[in-house]
C-alpha cells in the first residue's frame, strides 16, 4: 500500500507541473544566439545620462558605450572595465521595439563580483516620456550590488513609493554569485510576484489601486545594464576587481495561455 500512495504522490505533482506548463505560452525570447545584438529588439543607450539625468540619474560612474558587450556561445557578457580614472560598461533596452503588459518574466544570469558594481535587470513603464518617473513605475526583476554579497533585490517604484521608500524586498541568498541563477517575475492586473530560482521572494498586491500606487496596467520594457557606483551601487569601488562580467544566458516572456 505504500508503494500505491508514493506513486500517487508522484503523479500529482507530475500533474501539477504539467498544468503550470500548460498555463503559460512564450510570446517572446531572446537567447543571445546570433553573432550580434538583434537591433529590432535592442537599443544602446549611451554615454553618461547628460545634460538630462547626469550619472543616470544615480549619481553613477559608468560611461556607457556600444562596445562594452559581446556575444559569445550563446551567452551575454556586458563587461564594465576601468582604463585610467574612466568606467565603462553597457545598458540595452527594448523601448519602443518590445513591449508587453503582464505575463511571466524570467532571466538566467550569473552575476559579476566586486565592491561597487551594480548588474540590474529592470522594466520601465512605456509612458515615461509622457509622465516621468516614478508616475510610469518601474519593475526590478533583478538588482545586485557587490558591498553586499549574497543579497538580492527585487523592488516596484511608483508614485507613492519610489527611491528609497520603494516597495522592496532583500532577500539573503548565501552564493548566489556562483554560476547561473533563474530570476523571475509574475505579473498580473492585481499583484507582481518576484522568485529566485523559482522560490517566491516578494509579492505586492495593493489594497487599493490608483495611478499613484499601481501604474502596472499599462505595457513596459526592458533595461539591461551593469553600473558602477552610485547611491545604490557605491560609494566604494574596488579598482582592482577590473574587468568584471554580467553574463545572460535568456530571457523570455509568457503569457496566460
Amino acid at each position: 500500500m505504500k508503494y500505491v500512495i508514493y506513486f500517487l504522490i508522484l503523479f500529482c505533482y507530475a500533474a501539477n507541473g504539467q498544468k503550470q506548463n500548460n498555463q503559460w505560452k512564450e510570446i517572446w525570447v531572446e537567447d543571445f544566439s546570433d553573432i550580434a545584438l538583434n537591433e529590432d529588439y535592442w537599443n544602446y543607450e549611451v554615454g553618461d545620462g547628460c545634460p538630462n539625468l547626469c550619472g543616470w540619474g544615480n549619481n553613477e560612474r559608468q560611461i556607457y558605450t556600444k562596445t562594452n558587450h559581446q556575444l559569445k556561445d550563446g551567452f551575454l557578457h556586458i563587461t564594465a572595465k576601468k582604463s585610467g580614472d574612466r568606467y565603462t560598461s553597457a545598458r540595452i533596452t527594448t523601448k519602443q521595439k518590445f513591449e508587453f503588459q503582464y505575463g511571466k518574466i524570467e532571466i538566467r544570469a550569473q552575476l559579476p563580483r566586486g565592491k561597487g558594481l551594480w548588474p540590474a535587470f529592470w522594466m520601465l513603464g512605456s509612458n515615461i516620456e509622457e509622465v516621468g518617473w516614478p508616475l510610469c513605475g518601474e519593475i526590478d526583476v533583478l538588482e545586485y550590488v557587490g558591498k553586499s554579497p549574497g543579497e538580492i533585490f527585487t523592488s516596484l517604484h511608483t508614485m507613492a513609493g519610489s527611491g528609497n521608500k520603494a516597495n522592496t524586498k532583500t532577500t539573503s541568498i548565501p552564493g548566489i554569485e556562483e554560476g547561473f541563477h533563474l530570476y523571475s517575475a509574475i505579473w498580473s492586473s492585481q499583484k507582481i510576484e518576484f522568485f529566485v530560482d523559482r522560490i517566491r521572494v516578494y509579492s505586492f498586491a495593493p489594497s487599493k489601486q490608483t495611478t499613484e500606487t499601481w501604474p502596472f496596467d499599462q505595457s513596459f520594457y526592458f533595461i539591461l545594464n551593469l553600473a558602477v557606483g552610485g547611491y545604490f551601487g557605491g560609494p566604494e569601488v574596488d579598482d582592482t576587481i577590473f574587468p568584471q562580467d554580467f553574463i545572460v544566458d535568456y530571457i523570455k516572456v509568457y503569457q496566460n495561455n
